[in-house]
């Protein structure tokens, strides 16, 4: 994976300003916020939009603009210099780039569980990792995707020499739908498998955390750490109206889809898509037992052991430092 270029230097710090005089009583002004998604508006971002539209950020005396990213690489170098406040992002991909030094830190879970995965046509009749033996499988080209497949294959019996990896970039879907590939690896099964259902290609979906990778958090919200240290009650009231949103997503996803589109009436969002991925997604904004956005410690020490052992990072990371749980509770 390329090295993520850091541009760490000036912070914004923002401040409650408070109006008073002898007659009328003192009144915050609320505190400008601004967050990034990961991607294209979509079903994986409703709790954020609901929070906004509901009022949850307003009741914490804040004033949140939603942002889609301009390039989706830069992500983490807008949090770490203070140009975004909080940025949705990828679990894996966090941690890798806290080992390259981004000063960014994750502070509520999103989704909990992966949702990337490998994908076969129903029509193959391949069901387990097994199955792929003597078989081509598309990838985006990726180590992360590469090291989940080898993973994957080896808990069924079968090894990475035992397949043809073959580089699709990002056209794994239609790879596999042309018939280039027999499989493919790095698409979302709440996303990609839908698109491909439309199209008349159903699929069959196999886990990673079903074969061998560890369950992992495919989204988590993330923020700087300089907020962290300066600016917690700022973080605090944050994540306290994002959870509220994906809880309230949660209990209605297709009322979350309708939010979405009303405040992104010129984005270009697939709404049949996002209306059926939104039911696959609620039940994964929170585990059983555990409140929404929060984190488990094992799930973060298992798949930092996991990276290790797969190259992926190295034994400087620890993984304690790429979270802070505390403001989930």
């Amino acid at each position: 994976m390329k090295k993520l270029v850091l541009l760490i230097g000036i912070f914004v710090s923002i401040a409650i300003v408070a109006c008073s005089n002898d007659t009328e009583p003192t009144t915050a002004v609320a505190e400008d916020v601004v967050v990034t998604l990961d991607w294209f508006q979509n079903a994986n971002h409703v709790g954020v939009y609901e929070a906004v539209d509901k009022g949850f950020f307003a009741d914490e005396n804040l004033n949140v603009t939603v942002e889609p990213p301009a390039d989706p690489t830069a992500i983490l170098g807008l949090v770490a210099t203070g140009k975004s406040d909080f940025a949705f992002y990828y679990q894996p991909d966090l941690l890798q780039a806290r080992q390259e030094g981004v000063p960014v830190v994750a502070v509520a879970g999103i989704v909990q569980q992966p949702l990337n995965s490998i994908m076969t046509l129903k029509s193959s009749g391949i069901e387990t990792p097994a199955g792929l033996a003597g078989k081509k499988i598309g990838t985006p080209g990726l180590p992360w995707n590469d090291a989940m497949l080898t993973t994957m294959l080896e808990s069924d019996g079968v090894s990475i020499d035992d397949v043809q990896v073959v580089d699709l970039g990002w056209n794994v879907s239609p790879g596999l739908m042309a018939g280039e590939v027999d499989a493919i690896i790095g698409v979302y099964w709440t996303y990609e498998s839908i698109i491909m259902a439309n199209e008349g290609f159903q699929t069959n979906v196999l886990y990673p955390h079903d074969w061998g990778v560890p369950s992992y958090y495919e989204l988590v919200l993330v923020t700087s750490e300089e907020n962290i240290v300066n600016n917690p009650e700022l973080v605090e009231r944050f994540v306290r109206a994002f959870n509220k949103g994906y809880g309230q997503a949660a209990s209605d996803p297709q009322g979350s889809v309708d939010t979405m589109l009303s405040l992104n009436p010129e984005a270009e969002i697939d709404e049949p898509t996002d209306r059926e991925g939104v039911e696959l997604l609620a039940p994964l904004w929170k585990s059983e037992g555990a409140p929404v956005g929060s984190f488990d410690d094992s799930r973060w020490e298992s798949l930092v052991e996991w990276m290790k052992a797969q190259d992926l990072l190295d034994d400087s990371l620890v993984a304690r430092d790429a979270y802070d749980s505390s403001f989930s509770r």
